[in-house]
């Protein structure tokens, strides 16, 4: 009698490099560090992934969404990964001398095989990621990765705008792109990514550089096929040692008329509540402005039909008024639309405010919000405030009496918590 061989078999969790957009959300994202990169490629080690899919649902390509069947003891390596500038097809697994096709290898009479377990779903994915990985229930239906590497779409500067005072460090700017008759829908919440010009120091051409899109679904001129973005020039790194951002500074420079490389859009759980009686809870610094903004001016637009009833709640962080982002339009909006809470940190003669400081001192008001299912909370600046903003609603739905695991679940389950940190 002989005794059938048995092969080892697992899914590989590998990420796909022509998609993949080099955001790191994967890498910050994992659970278990089984997720690095190099100048080239973010790859996942096999040797420590155990498909828990804690990095799927926030990837804004899908590029972190590939498995490839493999032999176990021939699994990718990283150094294979590192190399790779398309993923390979996946090979017929052959065993014991024959050659049999991937997805038949399980059900065929030949000798068995070992399947590793990946039923990992959803429902495995840590308890503790902040913001929820599905979309408001009324949401627009995004459309996502219409462009790629391989297929590039061609924008036309139509115009670039300084967003903060000129003597100020901080140099924003609100830049305009024309898409001409190249379709390109996106919604609010959603981004784009723009490949710069040149070579790294390996001589391969950049990576493309995401950016939240700062203007409503209808364009930033209403019935033109255009977006907006908001772009911070880099010229210091988290340190504060010089270096010059590659693609902030060439977006920053750009003139009208000039043209960019532009891929996506992407994201498809970012996305503003679409029904009328909806609240909005908008949490930002800096950059961050540029989803908010493009909220809050789709809501404007909506107010003037009233296609939108509900409340705007702005809490807005900056290290003084003069480098605050659109402050002088923001300013200018009716105080019945919008209710907004400016946390400055470096105003002269006054303490230092954060935006979970204004959270915290408005906390009623923002408990009475939540309290309503129609509200809706977006968070969107460094992924340093997180921590911050989570212990603020933690406390305001605490001193409400509530206990707050089962009220951040119950916003994360129902999409109405999310955060876009960086």
């Amino acid at each position: 009698m002989t005794t059938a061989t048995t092969t080892a078999v697992m899914k590989q969790h590998l990420i796909d490099p022509e998609i993949c957009i080099r955001c790191n959300t994967c890498e910050e994202t994992c659970p278990i560090d089984a997720i690095t990169h190099d100048s080239n490629n973010y790859v996942v080690d096999p040797e420590i992934c155990n498909h828990c899919m804690a990095c799927v649902p926030p990837c804004p390509t899908g590029a972190i969404d590939n498995w490839i069947r493999v032999v176990k003891s021939e699994a990718y390596s990283l150094e294979d990964q590192f190399s790779w500038d398309e993923l390979p097809e996946e090979k017929e697994l052959s065993i014991e001398g024959e050659d049999v096709p991937a997805a038949e290898a399980v059900e065929t009479g030949r000798p068995a095989l070992e399947v590793e377990d990946d039923s990992a779903s959803l429902e495995n994915v840590p308890s503790t990621a902040a913001g929820a990985s599905v979309p408001p229930w009324s949401a627009a239906h995004p459309y996502v990765n219409m462009y790629t590497h391989k297929n590039v779409a061609t924008a036309t500067v139509v115009g670039n705008y300084r967003v903060t005072d000129e003597d100020t460090e901080s140099d924003i700017h609100h830049i305009v792109l024309d898409f001409g008759d190249t379709p390109f829908p996106v919604l609010e919440g959603q981004s784009i990514a723009i490949f710069p010009p040149g070579v790294d120091a390996k001589g391969k051409p950049y990576h493309a550089r995401q950016y939240s899109i700062a203007s409503p679904r209808d364009g930033e001129r209403p019935r033109y096929n255009n977006l907006s973005i908001t772009v911070k020039r880099v010229t210091k790194d988290y340190d504060g040692n010089p270096v010059n951002g590659v693609c902030s500074n060439y977006l920053c420079d750009l003139q009208k008329n000039d043209t960019v490389r532009v891929i996506g859009p992407f994201g498809n759980t970012f996305l503003m509540p679409n029904h009328a009686d909806a609240n909005i809870i908008m949490i930002c610094t800096g950059t961050g402005s540029a989803p908010m903004r493009a909220m809050t001016e789709r809501c404007r637009r909506l107010s003037k039909t009233e296609d939108f009833k509900g409340k705007l709640m702005l809490f807005f962080g900056a290290r003084t008024e003069r480098e605050l982002p659109y402050f002088g339009p923001l300013m200018n909006l009716p105080k019945n639309f919008i209710d907004i809470n400016l946390a400055l940190s470096r105003t002269p003669g006054q303490p230092k405010r954060y935006v979970q400081n204004l959270i915290r001192e408005r906390s009623s008001d923002v408990l009475k919000l939540l309290d309503d299912n129609n509200t809706y909370v977006y968070v969107c600046g460094l992924k340093g405030m997180e921590v911050g903003v989570i212990e603020a609603l933690r406390d305001a739905v605490t001193a409400g009496g509530k206990h707050w695991p089962d009220v951040h679940t119950e916003l994360k389950a129902k999409g109405r918590l999310h955060f876009e940190t960086y």
